[in-house]
């Protein structure tokens, strides 16, 4: 091997990982009762759903149509009718003009994040936004604000500063609905004002509200009736869905720019049908009349009262399917994981940098599938 080709810097830098007790491994599943994965609604494990996935792609084969690969971006060979009938049909579903699918979460939150806001224009973000949005405010050319997370006042003031900067810049606000580490929602009818009032775009990323808030499962948007008061919302298909992909919706105008501009959508090969063929089924379910969410959201009230019973930890404040109880330090909260895992709870740790500092924590994350028995074993 040459010896420029050394990966010495490599190993260096994973070493300081490792003494820094900060190395990740990427680990199998384990059997145990699921406290940490994304699927609030059971679907990924859904009999019904896998059945419903089948007969769509039988049906799909005897039309002629391959389903296991897009052989292109959809500006090329990757792209069907099919895929742009479910585009309309999620963008009904959530009170939206229009929509574009995405291969992930991740690649729609670069996209329209990286490529809407132009230089000149200010993009204000949560300090505890994802990591996907993150990525793509870095990617793009506005300047960018933080606002103290769900701080009206702060985030005021922080419109304040660009409208002074700049009376005629565009200014975007940028929050998730539902905050993935700490399980909070976001004021949204608070800051739809504010942006209202200063004429300020509002994106929202709803990839943990979606399922979850709503009749339906709209996700938080539509339970609180903002649908035309927000730019534009990306919805993810991976958590309570059980699929994979999402999509960004908004309006036709919104739509016809991503797929012009943005290059996570463009330079990328499609999802195959078989993908959206999920997803259309998924969507499906969430529309029927046999829908419900409400056993979720008892399992949720169960948790926080158990939690108010047993007074050991501070528990996050969170009407969501994502709990947290903090365990300040990092050995400690894993720790504390571990004998959960022990006891059969599959519970994981999220430590610091992921977290502030002391605010280390067990994330748990509640299922339409968990039982009240399996929640009580949290706090026994």
């Amino acid at each position: 091997m040459l010896t420029f080709m050394q990966d010495t810097f490599l190993s260096e830098a994973l070493a300081q990982r490792v003494a820094q007790g900060l190395q990740r491994h990427l680990r199998t599943t384990t059997g145990l009762i699921d406290f940490c994965s994304n699927d609030y609604l059971g679907f990924a494990r859904s009999e019904t759903l896998a059945q419903n996935i089948a007969q769509e792609l039988a049906t799909l084969k005897a039309m002629g149509f391959s389903t296991t690969g897009a052989t292109g971006s959809r500006l090329l060979a990757g792209n069907y009718a099919y895929t742009e009938a479910l585009e309309k049909q999620i963008a009904r579903f959530h009170g939206a003009e229009a929509g574009l699918i995405f291969n992930s979460g991740y690649d729609a939150n670069l996209g329209v994040l990286a490529n809407i806001p132009q230089k000149g224009d200010f993009l204000l973000t949560d300090e505890l936004i994802h990591a996907s949005m993150i990525d793509g405010a870095r990617l793009g050319l506005a300047t960018r604000y933080k606002f103290r997370h769900n701080d009206m006042e702060d985030l005021a003031k922080k419109i304040k500063v660009c409208r002074e900067q700049n009376p005629q810049a565009r200014v975007f606000v940028a929050v998730e609905s539902v905050y993935s580490m700490d399980g909070d929602t976001a004021p949204l009818t608070a800051i739809a004002k504010l942006c209202s009032q200063y004429e300020a775009y509002l994106i929202v990323d709803e990839a943990h509200a979606t399922g979850v808030f709503g009749t339906q499962g709209q996700g938080l948007v539509s339970y609180l009736g903002l649908e035309n008061q927000v730019f534009a919302r990306i919805i993810t298909f991976g958590k309570a869905l059980g699929c994979h992909g999402a999509i960004v919706v908004g309006s036709e105008v919104l739509r016809a720019y991503l797929i012009n501009f943005a290059r996570s959508f463009i330079y990328t090969t499609a999802a195959p049908l078989h993908t959206h063929a999920s997803v259309k089924c998924a969507y499906d379910l969430l529309a029927s009349p046999s829908f419900s969410n409400q056993k979720l959201h008892q399992l949720i009230a169960f948790f926080k009262q158990k939690a108010k019973e047993t007074a050991r930890f501070d528990i996050l404040p969170s009407d969501s399917a994502i709990q947290g109880i903090l365990v300040p330090g990092n050995e400690a909260c894993r720790a504390l994981a571990w004998q959960l895992q022990q006891q059969g709870l599959d519970i994981r740790p999220i430590v610091s940098p992921t977290v502030p500092k002391g605010k280390e924590r067990l994330r748990i994350c509640l299922h339409t599938y968990n039982s009240e028995e399996e929640i009580a074993k949290i706090f026994d």
